[in-house]
């Protein structure tokens, strides 16, 4: 019995094995790709590295930097808005430029007061006083010469009647009464005059340059807010309120060094790719001479779409091979061309500024 037991039991274990094999021997069928790899459809097409940013007329994405240096203390927009031209991107604490404006503008009115008081001139009540100081002075003059005269005639009556010593005294007192009473006459001309058109001229330039030292202050104030020089989209704002910025930009955590503090691009609708070919293989692009037209088309990574390119222009400019996203310093020994395409986004697909895509050149020779 215990036999026949050992027996069955080896037998299913034969079978079961049997089973086990033929199973794991079968192949089973690969599974599909989610997505095919880019495949060149040109002929004698070539591969280059591809990266997509809002299309500009010239250059590339807007990199906004404040020309002043302080703490952020409000950032009115978020990022994928669209701005119109001049709206506010960035506020930046002022108060210390926005006393020195308000000060160089209060020189500035009382500058002005004063060549308005000097234009003003003569006052009436300064040119009163100086009349009457005349008056006084000839009545003065009068006084002494009346009393001159009597000394006079007193000493044609009889010589002894007034001492020389006060016919002296008299003389004198009457000169001194006339020098008196010219000058104030002159004073009274002088004040009669106004000011000196010198003194003018010398108060209208302090007025000018005031003027213009407040023009100065008030446009500096301005650049306390960062505006979006043109109608676009904010694509990415890399600061923070509380947060400091320079003409540098701002310090980035993660790169470790210095980024704009706000990228811009253009408002939807037509994008660019900007593609780098390497040198050796720049002989293989068509020339303007071979009467080729330069051709490409754009494959988006994770899927199977592919997107015809239209050719703008070359950056007639082989600069050394970084990483497109411009985050590293290290440079290699491959140098490359920059070539810009542009392309509409189809409806059922979405790419974003700053993806990296695979693109093939056709009309190669």
């Amino acid at each position: 019995m215990k036999n026949k037991l050992l027996f069955i039991l080896s037998a299913l274990g034969a079978l079961i094995g049997v089973v086990a094999a033929i199973f794991y021997a079968q192949q089973r069928p690969p599974l599909p790709p989610v997505f095919q790899p880019a495949a060149n459809p040109y002929k004698n097409g070539i591969y280059a590295n591809g990266i997509i940013e809002s299309y500009q007329d010239n250059g590339a994405n807007i990199n906004l930097y404040p020309e002043v240096a302080g703490t952020v203390i409000r950032i009115p927009v978020r990022e994928g808005q669209e701005v119109g031209r001049g709206a506010d991107l960035l506020v930046i604490e002022d108060s210390v430029q926005r006393a020195l404006a308000a000060q160089q503008q209060a020189q500035v009115q009382a500058a002005e007061a004063q060549l308005a008081q000097l234009k003003a001139q003569p006052r009436k009540e300064t040119l009163e006083v100086a009349r009457a100081q005349a008056e006084a002075s000839s009545a003065s003059l009068k006084t002494v010469q009346d009393q001159l005269d009597k000394l006079q005639r007193s000493y044609a009556l009889n010589a002894r009647s007034v001492s020389q010593d006060a016919m002296d005294n008299a003389a004198n007192a009457v000169r001194v009464a006339r020098g008196n009473l010219d000058v104030a006459r002159r004073q009274l001309e002088l004040t009669r005059a106004g000011a000196w058109v010198y003194d003018i001229r010398n108060q209208e330039r302090q007025v000018d340059a005031l003027r213009k030292a407040a023009a100065a202050s008030t446009a500096l104030l301005g650049k306390y807010v960062v505006h979006a020089p043109v109608d676009g989209v904010v694509m990415s704002v890399n600061t923070a309120v509380g947060a400091y910025v320079s003409s540098q930009g701002t310090y980035g955590t993660y790169t470790q060094a210095n980024t704009p503090v706000i990228v811009m691009g253009s408002a939807p609708g037509t994008l660019a790719v900007r593609v780098y070919v390497d040198e050796i293989l720049l002989q293989r692009l068509p020339s303007a001479k071979s009467g080729q037209a330069m051709q490409g088309r754009m494959f988006v990574r994770g899927t199977n779409t592919s997107i015809p390119l239209e050719f703008v222009r070359t950056q007639p400019y082989v600069t050394p091979k970084i990483q497109l996203s411009d985050q590293r310093t290290e440079r290699v020994d491959v140098r490359v061309l920059p070539l810009l395409f542009r392309f509409s986004p189809p409806q059922n697909v979405t790419v974003y500024p700053g993806q990296l895509v695979d693109v093939y050149l056709g009309g190669t020779s």
